[in-house]
């Protein structure tokens, strides 16, 4: 669902000097068809900071797919219906298959899935921050749905123009079965807010207090303060700014949010006729950062569940290995 890659991984120094006549011929090369909207394929050659910005890119996004599971997997035995919980699990289902896609979109790269993975439970790979915050109603299901699936459809369908092929056509089924995700949550939450409660609805204005800042924080930091964005943007990594998309999204949200009969928690929050968008107020980009240097409500929760759901799964890699081998000795002897 979610890319805060680009943004959160620092300087790292930029692309290396280059070293020859031929590598500048090429890089040349490269960036023509980047400039002609080509796409570059997996045996393209490609300048290695090209490569290593789609790997820790590509596989930080599966990555938050498979830990993005987890808040809403939470809720599956206790959803308050048959009905949802059958949508329940489809989504979560279908967060599953996005990590797959993507970890096959950055195996083409050269990275192998246990070098990524062996990243993630180390803690030198980030996710979306987004998954550190809990679940703690059935509202919340509701509202990562609406703003969190809202918020990854805005920032990921400009990736399904993304310069490397693989990455941008696993994109086009993500955002397909997202946009399912957000019309889904809102509609619960629709549901809660007209045939529900007064206790329900207290439920849903709650939830939308807790998920909204967090949300509009998973387009990544300001422009002035994301570094990488500049070089992934000429290079079609990215397409849209961090501002712009947030900005969008804002402007989206805040008039679904009067059909819900929501509050957006932000006092600021006002259209602007001058600038034909809405105004907000000041995100708290200290504890953007708390949460992304591990210091969230959930951070260390989300990652040893991912430690015990892989070791948990040695047997069954352990025995599809051996059945594999099995089958290529009769294989070699037929």
């Amino acid at each position: 669902m979610y890319t805060q890659a680009m943004d959160t991984m620092g300087k790292d120094g930029g692309p290396k000097a280059v070293r020859s006549a031929e590598d500048h011929q090429l890089e040349q090369r490269f960036d023509a068809r980047i400039e002609a909207g080509e796409f570059v394929e997996p045996k393209d050659w490609m300048p290695d900071h090209y490569r290593k910005t789609l790997v820790r890119q590509i596989s930080q996004h599966a990555h938050s797919e498979i830990v993005g599971m987890l808040p809403e997997g939470n809720w599956i035995t206790r959803a308050p219906t048959l009905k949802r919980k059958a949508i329940l699990l489809a989504k979560v289902q279908d967060e599953g298959g996005h990590g797959l896609y993507l970890y096959s979109a950055a195996e083409t790269l050269g990275t192998s899935r246990d070098q990524m993975l062996e990243a993630l439970h180390a803690g030198k790979a980030k996710y979306s921050s987004i998954f550190n915050y809990p679940t703690l109603t059935w509202a919340d299901v509701g509202v990562i749905g609406w703003l969190v699936d809202g918020a990854a459809i805005m920032n990921q369908v400009p990736i399904c123009r993304c310069s490397y092929g693989p990455y941008a056509r696993a994109m086009i089924r993500i955002c397909r079965e997202e946009s399912f995700h957000q019309r889904q949550g809102f509609e619960s939450l629709l549901t809660m807010m007209e045939k529900g409660t007064d206790a329900q609805r207290a439920m849903v204005q709650d939830a939308v207090d807790r998920w909204w800042w967090p949300s509009i924080m998973m387009f990544g930091p300001p422009d002035d303060q994301s570094p990488n964005s500049a070089l992934s943007m000429k290079w079609g990594i990215k397409r849209v700014s961090n501002d712009e998309l947030r900005q969008r999204f804002i402007d989206a949200t805040a008039e679904q949010a009067k059909v819900l009969g929501v509050t957006l928690p932000d006092p600021e929050l006002k259209w602007n006729e001058e600038r034909q968008h809405y105004d907000f107020g000041k995100i708290d980009w200290d504890e953007f950062w708390r949460v992304i240097a591990g210091h969230g409500p959930c951070n260390q929760e989300r990652l040893a569940a991912r430690v015990k759901a892989w070791d948990d799964g040695e047997w069954v890699r352990e025995a599809a290995l051996a059945y594999a081998r099995k089958q290529e000795l009769q294989q070699q002897a037929a």
